[in-house]
């Protein structure tokens, strides 16, 4: 054989192996990413690694040294709005998304002061007007050279990580019918996720996949409807409530005067993933119309966890926190993926700071409930959850229904925690939670549906739980249900917790202080007031040996619509402006990043 035959044989053969196996390269983007989350010198999820814990190994900036922390540089996101995402930084480099009009911008951190490049998508007029809660958006992802980005039109883009050109666009939803982008994706493999919102305006939640190379979708899996559409198996998927199959079309034949069809369970919130069972974890939100005589029924699989295969979105199972609810307790709060003992065994758990007021823990394989305990004293609206069946107990008196005002309900709508997320140290086995110490007065109405307008029906006012204390900083046991210490906030805690090695635990507040705070004890060591309200989530990183802290600042978000948004009255921003009446006595808007060290 001649050698050019024999060239000609090797590469038939290796082109027929890579025929065989396609997704080969992209198939490692999984395990690439997973193991450049493990390096703590980088930030290249999100939540900080697939398993959402935001706990970093770094123990240079320690709770001997932290009260000599110093700003080591800042730079302006040019942009006003709600910033509720978190920076990465993949080796020498930092990228990080603004608040609208979404730009993104790559930093290197060898020359901080230049910008390597900005992106600044073109977006339709019309979503800023659809987008409730304020123009907000959680960030970027990363992985094999791209940068992925939603946009609030909602659009997903794929940006070529060395120049930001736009490899591919995505359109995801369509804003003239309510439908906005402000979640952040993950990558699975060769697969990028991302959910949607719109949970206000009639908005039917939906899950979707697309090809990390094409940007092709691959497949979406729909909150609610028929099993074709919400990707269950009738005698697979399990109900994780009962441990059994969830049966036929176990979502539709939940919900009275099939309101299904209008809005239910949007997913605007964050993803977790476990590559040994290959299930990626979500929650979905509220069951459309706020008011529940609206729509009789359980409203399945709105108020839900699912664990999913990433390959081909199908339901391994589902757990309905919130059935038939009735006061805005959107499900979509981040699920921690983590090992607990549970009855003298070890099981691998998924943790959920759910809005209702209950810290879930959930055997992650099955969904089945191990635990379900208040993490704020003032949540009323149920008194437990019954493990047996699943379901809370209701406190009769604090469902609400069709013009009745409901009055001091605990918590308020904005929930016990929103979306910001929380961190978990497998050291001291505590989650460290930003949480919310608030209630409500609740009266829903009914209300029809137009497509790209509110679909709301309900007004509701809320206010502090005790005194002028709206949030809490705690240490918390999942398993036991015990909070270790805390901290009372003026304002609803609604930045993002970072904790590390170095014994410490970073966080911001509402009113614009960021914290470093004595991981055992929270004893604040650190604090400095920066430029705007804090909503975003901290994140750290090593660069020329040294330790760093970086977080966005500008308030907004729901916690702040009245300051975004110009409102006044009490009920306006869905509730929320008199909470927070006072807010700009002590900030202002306006979009920063803000990075610390030790100098």
């Amino acid at each position: 054989m001649t050698w050019m035959k024999r060239l000609c044989s090797l590469v038939i053969a290796i082109s027929t192996c890579v025929a065989l196996v396609p997704n080969f390269a992209l198939a490692q983007t999984n395990d690439d990413l997973d193991k450049m989350s493990q390096d703590p010198n980088q930030w290249v999820i999100p939540l900080g690694n697939y398993s959402g814990t935001r706990h970093s190994k770094l123990n240079q900036i320690t709770a001997q040294n932290a009260g000599k922390l110093k700003v080591a540089w800042t730079m302006s996101t040019g942009a006003l709005r709600g910033h509720e995402g978190q920076p990465l930084v993949v080796g020498k480099m930092m990228y990080f998304q603004s608040a609208f009009p979404n730009y993104v911008y790559a930093v290197d951190l060898d020359n901080i002061g230049k910008m390597v490049w900005k992106f600044s998508p073109q977006q339709d007029k019309l979503a800023p007007s659809v987008a409730c809660c304020d123009l907000v958006n959680r960030g970027v992802a990363y992985a094999n050279g791209k940068i992925l980005m939603t946009s609030l039109d909602a659009k997903l883009y794929a940006l070529d990580a060395k120049t930001g050109k736009v490899l591919w666009m995505a359109q995801n939803g369509d804003p003239k019918l309510g439908q906005t982008m402000t979640g952040a994706p993950l990558v699975i493999k060769d697969k990028v996720l991302v959910g949607i919102s719109g949970g206000e305006f009639g908005v039917r939640g939906h899950v979707t996949a697309y090809n990390l190379n094409t940007g092709q979708q691959v497949w979406r899996a729909y909150s609610v409807g028929t099993d074709a559409e919400i990707l269950f198996d009738p005698a697979k998927t399990i109900d994780g409530a009962t441990q059994k199959p969830v049966g036929t079309n176990s979502s539709i034949k939940t919900w009275g005067n099939e309101e299904w069809k209008l809005g239910g369970g949007t997913t605007w919130g964050w993803f977790t993933y476990d590559p040994q069972l290959n299930l990626f974890y979500y929650g979905s939100g509220n069951p459309g119309t706020w008011n529940p005589t609206q729509r009789p029924g359980d409203n399945k699989w709105s108020m839900t966890l699912f664990g999913r295969n990433p390959d081909t979105g199908m339901a391994s199972w589902a757990y309905q926190m919130t059935p038939h609810d009735g006061w805005d307790y959107d499900g979509i709060n981040e699920s921690v993926l983590t090992t607990s003992t549970v009855g003298g065994a070890s099981v691998p758990t998924l943790t959920h700071f759910d809005r209702n007021g209950f810290a879930y823990l959930l055997d992650r394989r099955t969904g089945k409930p191990l635990a379900a305990n208040k993490f704020d004293p003032t949540v009323n609206w149920a008194d437990r959850v019954d493990l047996a069946t699943g379901r809370p107990n209701v406190v009769a008196a604090k469902m609400t229904k069709a013009d009745t005002n409901t009055k001091n309900i605990c918590p308020a709508a904005q929930g016990a925690k929103n979306m910001q997320p929380i961190s978990y140290d497998d050291k001291t086995k505590l989650f460290y939670a930003g949480t919310n110490h608030i209630c409500m007065d609740y009266q829903p109405f009914s209300v029809k549906y137009k497509g790209g307008f509110p679909y709301v029906g309900a007004t509701v006012s809320m206010f502090p739980a005790e005194g002028e204390v709206r949030g809490r900083m705690i240490a918390f046991d999942s398993v036991t249900g015990q909070t270790k210490w805390s901290i009372n906030e003026a304002f609803q805690v609604y930045s993002g917790t970072l904790s590390t090695d170095g014994g410490l635990v970073f966080y911001g507040t509402l009113d614009g202080w960021f914290k470093a705070v004595d991981k055992a004890t929270g004893k604040v060591l650190y604090q400095f007031k920066t430029p705007s309200g804090i909503i975003s989530n901290p994140v750290t990183y090593m660069h020329n040996n040294k330790q760093y802290v970086a977080v966005l600042t500008g308030v907004g978000g729901w916690a702040a619509i009245g300051l975004a948004e110009g409102l006044t009255q009490g009920t306006e921003g869905l509730g929320a402006v008199g909470l927070t009446r006072n807010l700009g006595d002590f900030t202002n808007l306006g979009g920063t990043l803000m990075v610390f060290t030790v100098e």
